[in-house]
């Protein structure tokens, strides 16, 4: 109960007539802690001091209680002063310090709002808080996150301001909105159950500006009514500045990270050339030189200069740096644009450029924009020499029209090109008898018909849009097309046409083309025949070089063949295996022959695999050392960074080898220097047409030596079969024809650079590879197979001597073997009851089958069945070209036995 109170008392807490009524009567709500405080101090007599909060008030206290009285009177003295200004301060300012801190970590737009709603809730202590972007013309909303007190309802999305009242028009006028009670605002009275339906009895709405417009809003609401005062209204605002600043600066570091990748795609993806150069003082003066400080990929391309960031402009163009130095270091010092055209005489280009300085002058820097207008200007320079050729042309036809009558009368009547006056409009004034002559039409036949009449329809597109730019641009022109002969005759006629200065007419000068096409078409029948006479020679070339080795290795083996037979009938049994090396050793070369043969005709069965060429460099190195011998010095330079290849490895050993065994040769006797270099290449399409290889990535593989160089017509037949400039008996003349088959048949190229008395470079072009390299493999002698216990082997070869052959040595190693020599009669085995472990079958097959077939027909039954393919043609096509699905295999005739059974044992044991 209130026993009395001073006026301060009820001016303080609003609370006037108290005195003898009960607190609970008078001030319903009251907090509880109140009641348990002052109750303390009249029980204990114990005076406390403190500051609290009274909420029904919506003020702050600092209060001080003692018992006065008799114990038992249980009275209590209260002191108090309203603090609520300074705890408004005080919660403001620490408001702002945990805003301050939070959006010092914060970069997303979306994160500041989220986080300062928070922020802004706790420090009103209201329901909800949040920023939203608003639409002015669609009176809209919309709120990315929201801070919401417990047990209410985000609103995020987008909001109709008119479905929560008329307030809107305040906040269009960017006037900030206060309602304290939704219920009897006029601007929300009729809306209040909207707005409680979304848990607003009472809010701010707080609009933000940006130039005069209104862009955003900041707004607080709470679920009961409430008394906002101004510190609330200064605190959201305060709020709303900083947040719209934050948010702004984070929408501006977005936007410049877009900008920089848009710039960086730009830069990258841009078909013009672009750098930067910055320019620094040499020993030709001050700001003498400049170095490229940065350049986007279409730089060399335009350009024709690889790898330009990083080089000075003295060291790259030499005599020809004053004059770029002239027209950027003007660009540098005036801050003024250019526009012009000049060729780059180091790499043969002409480029249009455009400069500008890179801002501040202090960066000594210019940005460069160009593009390569080599072919432009081939094509002005040849339009030139047509406009000259086209001015003689002109001086003719001005003796025509300026000489005397007799004169350009006898010159009309006796020309025997067709000579006609005519106009853009399709008729033609004038004509000379040479039209008559050439196409049998009569002049006044040509006179009164349009002259479109005549020409053939496939060639009139051409010959109005050349006519239409001679009379916009007033330059003579050139064309050729169809005329229609009074026969009925499609004639070609070559024409020269000029305008006349009134820009209505024109002069033509026509030729009868009949003769020179029939001489075109019979230049190109003759070299046709050439060609195929050629291709006849390299294939008569190739079968004598192949029937003369051979014979030489059939002689070896049917020799030995015939000794080892005489021998056995007389019993005589020592010294047989001399006929047994030589028969085998005439065989392998003959294997080695048809690989070659093969290779070079790009249908040998190749093995390729991602593959590490340095890696294989460095295995090889010891043994190419040793090849070469100590008179050469080997120098290996392996790029860093090198991209892979799949390429059959054992067929790159070769070709490196047999490269390098050739530089040999060519430094022979007194020695050099052997240089195997890798690199990776980028190849536009420039390039890539000048090696005949589509656009793209390759490794590079080069063998140079310091030899005597090849000359240009042995450069043209390195690659031919059998061409070998080493003496007699020294040579087949397969290598590089070997190299060059084997390099194709992969998907890349061989090219030869070379220079008489310096040397030459042999370059292997290989496709780049995207995957992986596996590593190392352990490489060594293949193991002698351990033999079977039982298992059986399906043989299918039409040759009966290869499967006798196979058959034994299989049978030997202790396998059941199964023989069959075609197709069809094997699958039927293949779809038997009987057990089959292993199919061994060639590719090519009789019986309208191949081996693949029989294979995948047989896998329909068996789907683990095993196969080995064993072939000695090229037949990868069929075995899948590279790609054997799992478990199969194949081996390559001519083979070892012994490779043939530790492969079968292998598989099987696999």
């Amino acid at each position: 109960m209130i026993v009395e109170g001073n006026p301060a008392y009820e001016k303080l807490t609003g609370l006037y007539g108290s005195a003898g009524k009960w607190v609970s009567d008078i001030a319903p709500g009251l907090e509880q802690h109140w009641f348990d405080l002052y109750g303390g101090v009249a029980l204990t007599g114990e005076p406390v001091r403190f500051e609290n909060p009274a909420d029904i008030f919506g003020r702050w206290y600092n209060v001080e209680a003692l018992r006065i009285g008799a114990p038992d009177q249980h009275r209590v003295a209260i002191l108090f002063t309203n603090i609520t200004e300074r705890k408004q301060i005080e919660a403001r300012q620490a408001a702002l310090l945990e805003l301050t801190d939070a959006l010092r970590n914060l970069t997303d737009p979306e994160e500041i709002a989220a986080e300062s709603s928070a922020i802004l809730a706790r420090a009103l202590n209201v329901t909800r808080a949040g920023y939203g972007v608003m639409d002015m013309e669609a009176e809209t909303i919309t709120i990315a996150r929201d801070f919401n007190a417990p047990g209410m309802t985000s609103i995020a999305g987008t909001l109709r301001f008119r479905d929560f009242g008329s307030y809107i028009d305040d906040l269009a006028e960017g006037e900030t909105v206060v309602v304290t009670d939704a219920r009897t605002d006029p601007r929300t009275a009729d809306t209040a159950d909207a707005l409680a339906g979304i848990g607003v009895a009472s809010f701010i709405n707080m609009p933000l500006k940006e130039q005069g417009r209104v862009v955003a809003m900041v707004f607080v609401n709470n679920v009961a009514p409430r008394l906002w005062t101004e510190a609330d209204s200064d605190l959201l605002r305060e709020f709303a500045a900083r947040v719209r600043i934050a948010i702004e600066r984070a929408r501006a570091q977005d936007d410049l990270a877009d900008s920089e990748t848009r710039y960086k795609t730009l830069f990258n993806e841009m078909d013009e050339g672009f750098c930067i150069i910055e320019f620094f003082d040499g020993p030709h003066g001050p700001d003498s030189d400049y170095i490229h400080v940065e350049a986007n990929p279409a730089y060399a391309a335009n350009a024709g200069i690889e790898n330009v960031v990083g080089q000075k402009l003295r060291e790259m163009v030499g005599d020809e740096a004053d004059a770029w130095v002239e027209r950027y270091g003007a660009v540098l010092r005036t801050g003024v644009p250019i526009r012009f055209e000049q060729e780059l005489v180091a790499t043969g280009r002409w480029l249009e450029l455009s400069a500008f300085r890179v801002e501040p002058p202090e960066r000594k820097q210019v940005a460069v924009l160009f593009q390569d207008l080599t072919e432009r200007k081939r094509a002005e320079l040849a339009l030139r020499e047509q406009g000259e050729e086209l001015a003689r042309v002109n001086a003719r036809l001005e003796v025509l029209l300026e000489g005397s009558q007799a004169e350009r009368d006898r010159l009309w009547e006796l020309s025997q090109d067709m000579l006609a006056r005519a106009d853009y409009e399709g008729g033609m004034s004038a004509v000379n008898p040479a039209w008559t002559q050439v196409l049998g039409w009569s002049e006044q036949e040509l006179l009164t018909n349009p002259y479109a009449d005549i020409i053939n329809k496939e060639d009139l597109p051409a010959t109005t849009a050349a006519l239409e730019e001679m009379g916009r641009t007033g330059q003579p022109t050139r064309f050729e097309n169809r005329i229609l002969t009074n026969g009925g005759v499609w004639t070609p006629v070559g024409w020269t046409v000029a305008p006349e200065p009134d820009g209505v007419n024109f002069i033509a000068v026509g030729r009868d083309l009949t003769e020179d096409k029939a001489r075109e078409k019979a230049l190109a029948t003759a070299q046709e025949a050439l060609r195929q006479s050629q291709k006849m020679e390299a294939v008569g070339q190739l079968t004598g070089g192949i029937a003369h080795d051979f014979n030489n290795l059939l002689a070896g083996i049917s020799g030995s063949l015939e000794l080892l037979s005489k021998r056995l009938t007389e019993g005589r049994l020592n010294g047989m295996d001399r006929y047994i090396d030589a028969a085998q050793g005439s065989a392998q070369r003959a294997a080695s022959l048809t690989q070659r043969l093969l290779a070079f005709s790009r249908r040998q069965t190749l093995d390729p695999k991602p593959t590490d060429v340095n890696r294989l460099i460095n295995g090889m190195e010891e043994l190419i050392r040793r090849s070469v011998g100590p008179d050469v010095e080997v120098e290996v330079v392996g790029a860093g960074g090198l991209w892979a290849t799949k390429i059959d490895q054992s067929q790159l050993e070769n070709a490196l080898l047999n490269l390098c065994i050739n530089g040999r040769d060519a430094m022979a006797p007194a020695g050099g220097r052997l240089t195997i270099e890798t690199s990776n290449k980028w190849l536009d399409d420039r390039a890539a047409r000048t090696r005949d290889l589509p656009p793209g990535q390759y490794v590079s593989l080069c063998v140079t030596d310091t030899g005597t160089g090849m000359p240009p017509e042995v450069q043209a037949q390195a690659f031919d079969p059998f061409f070998t400039t080493k003496p007699l008996g020294q040579g087949t003349g397969l290598g590089l024809s070997m190299i060059h088959g084997f390099v194709r048949q992969s998907g890349g190229q061989v090219r030869i650079y070379s220079e008489i008395g310096k040397g030459t470079t042999m370059c292997l072009y290989l496709p780049r590879y995207q995957g992986d390299v596996d590593g190392d493999e352990d490489v060594g002698m293949t193991p002698v197979a351990e033999g079977g216990h039982g298992e059986t082997v399906l043989i299918i070869d039409d040759e009966e001597t290869v499967r006798m052959l196979v058959a034994e040595v299989l049978g030997d190693a202790g396998y059941n073997v199964i023989e069959a020599p075609d197709g069809p009669s094997g699958l039927e085995i293949l779809r038997s009851d009987r057990r089959i472990d292993l199919l061994v079958s060639d590719v090519g097959l009789p019986g309208g089958m191949n081996g693949r077939q029989v294979a995948d027909a047989a896998r329909v039954s068996r789907p683990d069945l095993k196969v080995l393919f064993i072939t000695g043609y090229a037949e990868n096509a069929a075995v899948g070209n590279g790609l054997l699905a799992p478990g199969m295999e194949v081996l390559t005739k001519p083979f070892v036995m012994g490779d043939l059974a530790a492969k079968v044992h292998d598989m099987i044991e696999a």
